[in-house]
């Protein structure tokens, strides 16, 4: 199960009100000179079927956009057992082979996934595939996210929080401290969200990019320090309210490369969203994705040193 060492009420509860920061829709620049570097931007994006196969494809900031081949690997999980997912880690081993790890929410259980792909994306079966159960209590959430600071410098300190927000608007903060999780914040105020994204990560700090209900799109920046309250920013005032899910990868030194799902009409469209900073943020939207969203899930996949410096 997961370890709590401290609980809701004293895990400084706050409200952020993001809901009702959102005024008036900041002017957007477009200027070429200002925005995010898209050339070499690309986002590897993973699904999980309704078979349970797990897929990956890469989707490039090309002008049209691209959409690489699809590899899939069937028998990673059960059929229509996932229910929440987190950003997945792709880490090369010897020759063609490539270890990937993550969690998932699975029957209400937390757990985490871990499996070795060949060079056709088939399951190795000379590694062990695993698919552990942490601890229940997880069918009352809206999503999961996982964040791994893994240093380049091996000297560097290396960090694994799990954030997770449950269905009446609290969002909860944990730290794997080796065989467990240690809870290390709580906040309310974020249930108008709808998508939410990492785009930052600092050694004190981790930025998401979040849209509301009511249209906004903001910047939520959380200090790792223990029981730290976020802090919100208005990036755009209104339009943003139409994706279901946002999924964030770096782009160029400081940007980002933002995918927006829109889930009623299974489509996606991709933007270059320069540094963070306010409604002075750069947005250039790219156009629509040549890919339908039709499966239930959809997560990025990240490299082992995933370095995010948008926020």
């Amino acid at each position: 199960m997961i370890r709590k060492t401290v609980g809701l009420a004293s895990a400084a509860v706050l409200a952020l009100g993001i809901g009702t920061a959102a005024t008036a829709q900041a002017q957007q620049s477009t200027t070429a000179g200002q925005t995010a570097t898209t050339a070499a931007c690309a986002l590897r994006l993973g699904s999980v079927t309704s078979t349970g196969a797990f897929t990956s494809r890469m989707i490039n900031a090309t002008s049209p956009i691209t959409v690489g081949g699809v590899r899939g690997t069937a028998g990673v999980f059960a059929p229509n057992q996932v229910q929440h997912i987190s950003t997945f880690t792709g880490t090369p081993l010897l020759g063609t082979l490539e270890a990937r790890s993550g969690l998932t929410v699975q029957s209400g259980a937390l757990y985490t996934n871990s499996f070795v792909v060949d060079g056709e994306s088939q399951i190795d079966p000379h590694y062990p595939k695993n698919n552990l159960r942490v601890g229940g209590g997880w069918g009352n959430y809206r999503w999961i996210e996982q964040s791994v600071l893994q240093p380049a410098n091996a000297g560097d300190p290396a960090r694994v929080l799990l954030y997770g927000q449950r269905t009446d608007g609290i969002t909860q903060r944990w730290v794997s401290d080796g065989g467990s999780w240690r809870i290390t914040s709580g906040v309310g105020g974020l249930s108008t969200v709808k998508g939410i994204a990492l785009i930052g990560r600092t050694a004190t700090s981790e930025t998401f990019l979040a849209n509301t209900r009511s249209g906004a799109l903001v910047t939520v920046t959380w200090p790792t320090k223990y029981l730290a309250a976020p802090t919100s920013k208005v990036v755009r005032g209104s339009t943003w309210q139409g994706f279901e899910q946002l999924v964030a990868t770096k782009c160029g030194t400081s940007g980002t490369l933002l995918l927006g799902i829109d889930r009623d009409t299974r489509s996606g469209y991709l933007y270059a969203v320069g540094h963070a900073n306010g409604g002075s943020t750069v947005i250039k939207s790219l156009g629509k994705v040549p890919l339908t969203f039709s499966d239930p899930q959809y997560f990025r996949i990240a490299p082992k040193y995933d370095v995010l410096n948008g926020g």
